[in-house]
């Protein structure tokens, strides 16, 4: 399956939760892209939409490479298996966890355009724009049920099995298309490019007009 763009993938997948009957009290997109996904979504059901900040954990010898993930508000999670079978030693991971934390806290100051809603007894549906490993998605998801939400959805337009089975383990996993081929993100799309900050903010800013309409 290939979408045109972000915003065809969150259409497409909006509707496919709107004839499944999913409910949920609000849409939390992951920044950046995910977010440009979840508006789309949070438009067709007509639900609130806001962030829930992740931040990937990279190797400190491979960036690219996921150890971890941080999710705001305070959620830490490390894949202890990846860590044994590559240690990065102690001192140079929390270096990396410390610099990820200051990002993380830059990246909540910027989109959170008022105080992160409370999560207590709602279900989230938690948006990206796909699943490569999963990581930053678990981590968003433990997030939520730390915030103690009553269910948490994790819905992506496509997702890798092996990352959608990894969330199947913390939250229920909507995604429109699991591809066994499964490579990068970016190749089931035919426009990919980076999301700059100022549409992630313009997208936060529109829902939070509708909302008061």
């Amino acid at each position: 399956m290939i979408f045109a763009s972000r915003q065809d993938a969150g259409r497409r997948l909006g509707k496919h939760l709107r004839e499944r009957g999913v409910r949920a009290d609000i849409v939390l997109g992951l920044p950046r892209g995910g977010v440009v996904v979840a508006a789309e979504v949070a438009r067709e059901l007509k639900l609130p939409l806001d962030v829930l900040v992740v931040r990937k954990i990279g190797h400190p010898f491979q960036p690219e490479f996921a150890v971890g993930a941080l999710a705001e508000p305070d959620a830490v999670h490390l894949n202890d298996e990846t860590l044994r079978e590559f240690p990065p030693g102690q001192d140079r991971l929390e270096k990396v966890i410390a610099a990820e934390k200051a990002r993380l806290r830059e990246y909540r100051q910027r989109f959170h355009l008022s105080p992160m809603p409370a999560l207590d007894e709602k279900i989230v549906l938690l948006v990206d724009d796909g699943l490569a490993t999963g990581a930053t998605a678990e981590a968003a998801a433990l997030s939520a049920r730390s915030q103690n939400a009553r269910r948490v959805i994790v819905a992506v337009p496509v997702a890798s099995p092996e990352a959608a089975d990894r969330l199947r383990r913390v939250a229920d996993v909507e995604v429109l298309s699991e591809d066994p081929h499964f490579q990068a993100v970016g190749q089931f799309y035919e426009e990919f490019f980076p999301t700059e900050d100022e549409e992630v903010i313009a997208l936060l800013r529109e829902a939070a007009n509708v909302a008061r309409e």
